[in-house]
Parts: structure tokens; C-alpha cells; sequence
């Protein structure tokens, strides 16, 4: 996400009130226990859900812009990591009409934003699963206590669904953090002359009655927060980088920056490995007014005001660092931004002649950037503030120093290629530093990334 986005408290989500639905199935003879109703993050303790992993989405969606209504078929593949009587996914405000469990009728309940089902029979252990949920409605953005906005957002003739940190419950049912990652695949059908764009690449396209289906498919595992879908009346472009990666981009009006998406993704190769997606790209929306642009994987959104070349420099990088390598919670957002942000200061020193050094300097005379350390905001409502974007490249430039040009490039891109499409953690990095470059870097990490004052800085 861009650096200058407040946080959006999950508050006003749980918050929300969801209807019971009738119930199916017996249910008898189990002998299981219920997943657990959250993953017990230090930031959002209720979201996600225990006792199983997703491996594939499989969203089935219709919906018409006039109406603003969707309607929506997901069949989510798992695998049991307990022997489950009940298991529980995240969904806010629409209404779920029937749900099935390896193809029998399970019961469903309602509390809030948490969907439970209850299969026919345990799920053992070990075994791999497939629910179907039925839903309809009107989905919903949600605003944050600071006024800012995620979720299902209207357009005057669709509408950009934006899902960090909470915002991708409000479409569809899964397990919403960002330590369960899975594939997905996204068929979407919508009046023709209206384009539907997702993540990853467009397998099927296909007209009838009026209409016209859209079938997305991400083969790469990813985070529910960075999933998206635009509906609305787009242009859309294809080409290749030089090196042959597709380029699928969906825009309104003049987006003359949209040709330098494959100059900057190779520059940012030579910095940080591999691109590790399928394909890149971009969506954007000057009509969604939000503050902010987002990293959504493959293909970031970019709103009102953020389509310049620092926002697509940040929303790139983060495909490395945020999207390949994701949070394993939200207190470590620090690592998905402040990669981010460092990038923006390697573009400033490589194409506006702005060194990294004068960066460093400037944020560190921000007082914004020491209002918490980076690896420790203090409630959930802070874990996109100015301390996690610039504290967090201050960290990254504070390592450089004490290793070097050398071993930090190569930490750099050793830490994208060693946790690729994975989960990492703070711990997982700081010890991942001091592995590759053979120094105790203790110094740096109680000063600058959990010391809560500013350091006296030569």
C-alpha cells in the first residue's frame, strides 16, 4: 500500500450483523472439535480461522452494476489440520442461502462476520475437503475510524473491490489472513461492454445473452487481502515485457504511465531477483476516491491522484515483498512497507539523482516516523502509519550500513528467493540477516526497529 494511507481499523467490520440461516444436515456420530473462530493475531485476534488450509478458491460470481447486486457460488478446496466437527470462515454482510460439504448438506450459522458449518461427519485429520457456499446481496464498503475506506467500492457503473487488511470479506467467504495463502480462480459474468478484471491471467473469455464471463486464474499462492476484482467500463491493454512476462492492464481515461510498468518491474528486478509472478499489470480507477493505491497481487489498483511513478515503484515492489513473501501477521507489516519504501528511495537516487543517504536523512528528521517503533505499533489502528513505511526503510538502510553493499543486496534478494510465495515473520528476518551476513545486529534491531526513541544520528 502506499505510504501515505492511514490505517483501517478492523472495528468497524466486526461491528457488522450477519443473519442465521436455516440449517441442514444431521450432523450426528462426530467426534470432532470446531475450528477455532480467529488466528489470534496480535492486531485482529478474530480473523482467520483455526483448523484447516485453504488451497483453493474457486468464486463463481454474477454481478450486475445497475442493480448492485452480486450473487456468488465459492467452493473452497482445504485441508483439515485437526480432526474438525465444525470449521468457521469470515464473511461480512451478505446472506448466505445454502452451503454444502463434500457435496452434503451442512448446517450453517451466522454470528456476525463469522460463517460456521457443520459438515454431515467429522473431517479428519489430514483429509482435504471441499466446501460450497451459496450467497447474495449487496456487498459493502467499510469505513475505518479514520475515514478512509475498503471493501466493495462502487463506481458510477461498477465497482473495485480493495481487501487490506479486513476489506475481502466483504465479497466473498474464506479464510481472511494473510498467513493462509491459496490459489485462486475467479469466473465473473457481467452485462457486455463491461469489463471484469481480477488477479493473475484471463483464461476464458466468452459472450452470450447479453452478457459476458470472465475467467481469471492465479496459479501462485495468494493472500485474501491482495485478491481483487474491477468491474466497470475500462480500457484495456495487453503487451509483453522484453523479456516475454504478459502485461494486462485496465484503465480510465489518458494513462500515458501505464507503458513504463515493464521498464520499472525489470529495473526493480535487478534489484530484488526474479519477478515472482505469472504476470503483471495494472488497474486504474481515478473515480475511486480512497487515498491510496494497493499492491493487489499481479495487477496493482491505483486510485485518485496515486497513478506516478513513486506509487508504482512502491505497488511493484511489493510484489517481492508483501505479496511473494507475506506477512505471517499484521505486526509485521513493517517488512512489506519498508521494502517498499526503499525502493521509492532506490528510484530517487537512480532516476532523479536524490541519494538513498538524503532519503534516510529526511525521514529521520520526520517526527512522524518516530511516534512507535516499526516492528511494534501499538493497536491495529496504526499498522499503516508513517512509522512503518519510513521507520521501516530506516531499518533497511541502518542494516546496509553495518553489512554492506554487497551482503545487503544479496540479503535482499536472498530473502525474497528463500521465502518465496510463503509466509515470513520479524524474527524470521532479523535471523536471516545475521545468518547471511555473520554479524550480531543487535545494535540495529534494539535501536531502530523496537527502540522507541530516536537514536542521536551522526
Amino acid at each position: 500500500m502506499d505510504q501515505r494511507t492511514p490505517a483501517r481499523a478492523l472495528a468497524a467490520l466486526l461491528l457488522a450483523t450477519g443473519l442465521t440461516t436455516g440449517c441442514a444436515g444431521g450432523g450426528g456420530g462426530v467426534h470432532g472439535e470446531p475450528g477455532a473462530a480467529g488466528l489470534r493475531d496480535p492486531y485482529f485476534p478474530r480473523l482467520g480461522n483455526g483448523g484447516y488450509d485453504v488451497r483453493h478458491y474457486a468464486l463463481t460470481l454474477g454481478y450486475d452494476p445497475a442493480a448492485d447486486r452480486l450473487d456468488g457460488t465459492a467452493e473452497i478446496t482445504a485441508r483439515a489440520t485437526r480432526t474438525l466437527s465444525a470449521f468457521n470462515l469470515d464473511l461480512a454482510g451478505l446472506t448466505v442461502t445454502g452451503a454444502t460439504v463434500d457435496g452434503t448438506p451442512a448446517a450453517v450459522h451466522r454470528a456476525g462476520n463469522e460463517l460456521t458449518l457443520r459438515p454431515d461427519g467429522d473431517l479428519e485429520q489430514g483429509a482435504t475437503f471441499r466446501a460450497v457456499i451459496r450467497y447474495s446481496g449487496t456487498p459493502r464498503a467499510v469505513t475505518g475510524s479514520d475515514g478512509t475506506r475498503e471493501g466493495w467500492i462502487r463506481t458510477r457503473d461498477g465497482a473495485v473491490a480493495l481487501g487490506q487488511p479486513t476489506g475481502s470479506m466483504t465479497w466473498f467467504p474464506g479464510n481472511h489472513h494473510p498467513s493462509d495463502k491459496a490459489t485462486y480462480t475467479v469466473t465473473v459474468t457481467v452485462p457486455d461492454g463491461v469489463e471484469a478484471v481480477s488477479n493473475g491471467e484471463l483464461r476464458q473469455r466468452r459472450s452470450v445473452n447479453g452478457r459476458t464471463t470472465f475467467v481469471w486464474r492465479s496459479t501462485e499462492p495468494m493472500a485474501s487481502y491482495l485478491a481483487t476484482l474491477a468491474v466497470g467500463r475500462y480500457a484495456v491493454t495487453s503487451s509483453r515485457t522484453p523479456s516475454g512476462l504478459p502485461v494486462y492492464s485496465a484503465a480510465r481515461g489518458a494513462t500515458p504511465l501505464l507503458a513504463r510498468v515493464a521498464e520499472l518491474l525489470e529495473w526493480e528486478e535487478e534489484y530484488f531477483g526474479p519477478y515472482p509472478f505469472s504476470s503483471t499489470g495494472a488497474i486504474v480507477d481515478p473515480t475511486v476516491q480512497v487515498g491510496y493505491a494497493l499492491e493487489t497481487q499481479n495487477r496493482p489498483v491505483y486510485t485518485k491522484g496515486t497513478l506516478t511513478p513513486e506509487f508504482v515503484v512502491h505497488e511493484l515492489a511489493h510484489q517481492w515483498y508483501g505479496n511473494s513473501v507475506s506477512p505471517r501477521s499484521w505486526r509485521d507489516m513493517w517488512l512489506n512497507e519498508g521494502f517498499a519504501t526503499y525502493a521509492e528511495w532506490l528510484y530517487a537516487e537512480d532516476y532523479q539523482g536524490v541519494p538513498v543517504r538524503r532519503s534516510f536523512e529526511r525521514a529521520y528528521a520526520r517526527d512522524d516516523n518516530w511516534a512507535f517503533p516499526p516492528a511494534l505499533p501499538p493497536t491495529a489502528d496504526h499498522i499503516s502509519d508513517d512509522p512503518v513505511y519510513g521507520g521501516g526503510a530506516m531499518v533497511l538502510h541502518k542494516v546496509r550500513q553495518a553489512v554492506g553493499d554487497d551482503t545487503f543486496f544479496g540479503v535482499v534478494r536472498g530473502w525474497a528467493a528463500r521465502h518465496r510465495h510463503g509466509n515470513a515473520s520479524t524474527d524470521d528476518f532479523t535471523r536471516y540477516v545475521e545468518e547471511e551476513s555473520g554479524r550480531d545486529l543487535t545494535e540495529v534491531w534494539d535501536t531502530w526497529l523496537y527502540g522507541g526513541e530516536r537514536p542521536p544520528e551522526p
